[in-house]
């Protein structure tokens, strides 16, 4: 692969020079930028352009590229210069301004020079391939010191973790037993957060809360410059209160010593980053992986995953466009109360504050009033106090604390549930602690947009996994009295925490407002949220959903890491709903990105579009609460062409479809050499592709244990995995074993096929289709698979067909009029039951359908045509009324595809 990627720069270098007609580094240096944005992605690295930074001597840096790790950690840098450049004079220059030494690519298209360690370790000409590639692989095989000891660090925290929590457990065990200044305190801090979080808080909590806090101050400390601002918050000053009651000097030093090398570690990669926005993403990233490793059980039930800034700023946009649409206000105006009721990092509200950079009066105003964000977890609330503050602090100039930060279960605090004037009932009593002040301020306002990505996680799939969600006595009777009064299903699913934040929300707002959330993607089309669908339809004026996919449980060819934006198993979509208490009626608007778009794709898109210049679909939801897969229309009464079900039966009763078998075409992964429209060129590729095979397999290339290294095969034949777990078991190919038959490679291409099953990445089916050899003719209808990226078509074929006859991004299926069983009979592939079924319809005689001529031909006349047909309902008609009714070709267009090409 990192070969290919070398080969594309050259021909682009190539194209560009032969097109722009110009050498100048703006046109050129794409080719390169392009080729490293690529091997970056490769290792899982995030290329920056002009990212920028101090120099040790105080200047201004700016690379043309940067390459970041997760960490945010510089992996490198790329600097382009002009092909008229001396570019050992220009690398001079550079490194006196102070650029970076230990692992910088200069390059000016015609030679490229690696600096490592403040050395110079490789120079090439960037047209000898083999050497270019020599230097971009060891400027990607760098490793920083810090890195490499993060990686061990966190790998040493993983082991030490579990001996570290026992002894705080035991220490803070102690305290509760003997030190009566501490289980006081302990025990205020208790009803505190009884009263501010959830009534559910227990002692148990308190300790975790305790012993989360002291793991992570370290980290704290650290990451930014202004170490202490976070000790000023009101739950730190409590904890830092508890913990000085049993917990320092000696006793810390000791307990915490384990972990001294991962605390080092992180001091000394946060020292590395200059940039405000790259420390956000520095904590952040730290924040997750500490969560996974502390408390895996917690991180799912909590959703620790901060959400991507692309997502963000798309939603931010949105709802900026909707409060203007209809209300007549931005987001920054005054009386414009927004809330993030799960601010996990405080993601949305740092981006927010980026949002209103430009207006710095509106924008102390709101930061002081008219921002809100409640977090649960101690972890995550440090790190939104930490973000939030030092976002501020960058943008005006002086810090300032975030008075609005609540640490509350949002699911609990229900006080302020349908109160729209902006009175709030006294939850409280006579508590005046900062936080509960904070709270009830909170609750007295009028909030006008809601906005965020509430946690996700549903049911546990397994009772052994102890990690159910709690139950919310007020929210869970809300949705039972809405969502689940309205459904027609199962009701269990929409107690999920997303469901609940949405119900808690929908409640919470002012009569007119914005709610944005993104969340899964079931409350779309899942028959268990019909009642939730009727129900928004009640509540909200207008809606909008963004549906992004990713289901990997619905649709097992995608996978979670590449096509969800969130890496997870779960679809996922962004949605608007508008509420406008003068206004009746509901509008509801749709898009859905395309299913094999990839998360890089999703955020590309979101980066990119806004909500406002969206094409949407408008939806007229049916009588049965749907929003997507309509159903007013007599579907449910019309028998299936093809189903799962029936392609599986056991026996001939369970068949409830008309096609018993149905299967893609075959895939060679290798196009170039399968296939040709000359027999004598066919003959000649399998020659050559057969003996390269063999070569490989008898003397290819060796690892230390005497295995074939299927990594270092001769490049000069097409690879696939199939073939080389052949190879591996050192199965042997003939060609004698080998044929050739036709094949419908495309819409109206027939080109002949080595047809060669070890060769073949996938068969499918397509041997029941047309025999053992693949050369049986069969009438057969063709469509596009619905869960392709190519619209509906509809074509025929009597031969094998091409599992892409219709592109690359499509699936091309069969519906066969016979098909082989195992012993190699051909036998009917229409049902039994479809042949009763008609007969029930129509009659035996099958007064009024369409059907085949005797001599092959189509015609719309009736079954009883006196010349021309049979006077008995066949199979065969059953077979050409079902293709012709699949799409909009013309029974005539059907028969004669048959039979020409």
């Amino acid at each position: 692969m990192s070969q290919l990627l070398v080969q594309q720069y050259l021909n682009e270098i190539d194209r560009l020079r032969k097109f722009s007609g110009s050498l100048t580094e703006g046109v050129i240096s794409e080719a390169f930028k392009d080729l490293l944005k690529a091997w970056a992605r490769q290792h899982n690295l995030h290329f920056i352009s002009q990212y920028e930074f101090l120099s040790p001597q105080k200047n201004r840096i700016r690379p043309d590229g940067t390459i970041l790790h997760d960490l945010r950690v510089p992996l490198g840098y790329w600097e382009a210069k002009d092909t008229a450049d001396d570019l050992d004079e220009e690398i001079r220059k550079k490194l006196a301004k102070g650029y970076p030494q230990d692992n910088i690519i200069f390059e000016n298209s015609e030679a490229a020079v690696l600096i490592q360690n403040r050395q110079e370790v490789f120079r090439c000409s960037m047209t000898d391939t083999d050497k270019l590639l020599k230097l971009v692989s060891l400027f990607f095989g760098y490793e920083r010191e810090e890195i490499r000891d993060f990686r061990k660090a966190v790998e040493q925290f993983k082991h030490d973790i579990p001996a570290v929590l026992t002894a705080l457990r035991e220490r803070i065990d102690a305290a509760y037993a003997t030190n009566a200044d501490f289980k006081a305190a302990a025990d205020k801090f208790l009803q505190h957060a009884k009263d501010t979080i959830n009534p559910s808080v227990g002692e148990a909590d308190i300790r975790e809360m305790l012993i989360q806090h002291i793991l992570t101050e370290e980290i704290f400390a650290h990451v930014f410059d202004q170490g202490d601002f976070h000790r000023e918050n009101n739950i730190a000053k409590e904890l830092y209160g508890l913990e000085a009651k049993f917990f320092t000097g000696q006793l810390k030093r000791e307990t915490l010593k384990r972990l001294e090398t991962y605390y080092s570690t992180i001091r000394a990669n946060a020292a590395l980053i200059s940039s405000h926005q790259e420390k956000q993403q520095f904590l952040k990233l730290i924040y997750e992986n500490f969560y996974k490793v502390y408390d895996k059980k917690k991180a799912d039930r909590l959703g620790v995953v901060y959400t991507p800034n692309e997502i963000v700023k798309f939603m931010i946009e949105g709802a900026d466009w909707l409060t203007q649409k209809h209300f007549g206000k931005s987001l920054i105006d005054q009386h414009v109360e927004i809330l993030d009721p799960a601010t996990g990092t405080g993601t949305f509200i740092c981006e927010l504050l980026e949002h209103f950079r430009g207006q710095p009066q509106k924008l102390a105003h709101k930061y002081k009033n008219e921002l809100h964000a409640n977090e649960v977890a101690i972890l995550p609330y440090y790190v939104a106090n930490l973000n939030i503050e030092a976002t501020y602090a960058a943008i005006s100039g002086q810090f300032a604390e975030f008075p609005n930060l609540c640490f509350v279960d949002t699911l609990d605090n229900v006080g302020g549930l349908g109160i729209k004037a902006g009175h709030q009932h006294d939850l409280f009593g006579g508590l005046s602690d900062e936080n509960v002040v904070r709270v009830k301020r909170q609750n007295a306002r009028k909030i006008s947009v809601i906005i965020g990505n509430p946690p996700y996680n549903a049911n546990q799939a397994n009772e052994n996994d102890n990690n159910k969600n709690r139950e919310y006595k007020r929210i869970d009777e809300l949705i039972k009295s809405s969502y689940i009064r309205l459904s027609t299903a199962q009701k269990t699913k929409v107690y999920d925490m997303y469901a609940r934040f949405f119900r808690w929300a929908s409640d919470r707002m002012a009569d007119d407002g914005v709610l944005a959330f993104i969340t899964n993607r079931s409350f779309i089309e899942s028959r268990t949220f019909d009642g939730f669908r009727k129900a928004v339809e009640q509540e909200f004026n207008e809606i909008y959903i963004v549906d992004l996919g990713g289901d990997v449980r619905a649709n097992p060819k995608l996978s979670g890491t590449k096509h969800n934006v969130f890496g997870i198993q779960t679809g996922v979509a962004i949605s608007f709903f508008v509420k406008r208490h003068k206004q009746k009626g509901c509008k509801i608007f749709y898009a859905r990105r395309p299913e094999m778009d990839t998360a890089e794709d999703k955020l590309s898109f979101l980066a990119n579009s806004k909500a406002s210049a969206i094409s949407f679909q408008r939806i007229e939801p049916d009588k049965k609460g749907n929003w997507v897969n309509l159903t007013e229309n007599d579907w449910d009464e019309l028998i299936p062409v093809a189903d799962k079900r029936t392609k599986a039966a056991k026996t001939k009763a369970q068949e409830r479809a008309i096609f018993r078998l149905f299967s893609f075409g075959l895939v060679t992964n290798r196009d170039d050499w399968m296939y040709d429209r000359s027999i004598e060129k066919l003959s000649t590729k399998a020659s050559y592709l057969v003996d390269r095979y063999e070569c490989d397999r008898k003397s290819g290339p060796r690892d230390r244990q005497g295995r074939l290294d299927v990594e270092k095969l001769d490049s000069s034949i097409k690879w696939t995995r199939s073939v080389k777990r052949s190879l591996q078991n050192d199965q042997p190919l003939h060609l004698s074993d080998a044929g050739t038959v036709d094949v419908m490679y495309r819409p109206f291409d027939r080109q002949k096929l080595l047809f060669y099953p070890p060769l073949i990445e996938m068969l499918n089916q397509t041997r029941a289709i047309y025999g053992e050899r693949g050369g049986a003719l069969n009438p057969t209808a063709v469509f596009a698979d619905p869960t392709s990226q190519k619209p509906f078509m509809v074509t025929a074929s009597e031969s094998l067909i091409d599992m892409h006859l219709v592109g690359a991004a499509a699936g091309a299926t069969a519906l066969p009029r016979h098909r082989y069983s195992k012993a190699g009979e051909r036998v009917d592939n229409i049902t039994d039951w479809a042949l009763r079924e008609f007969q029930k319809a129509y009659g035996k005689e099958g007064q009024g359908v369409p059907v085949a001529s005797r001599e092959g031909d189509l015609t719309n006349e009736k079954i009883d045509h006196p010349r021309k047909v049979a006077s008995v309902l066949t199979k065969d008609d059953i077979f050409y009324y079902s293709t012709t009714c699949m799409g909009c070709c013309t029974t005539q267009c059907i028969a004669r595809n048959m039979r020409s090409i």
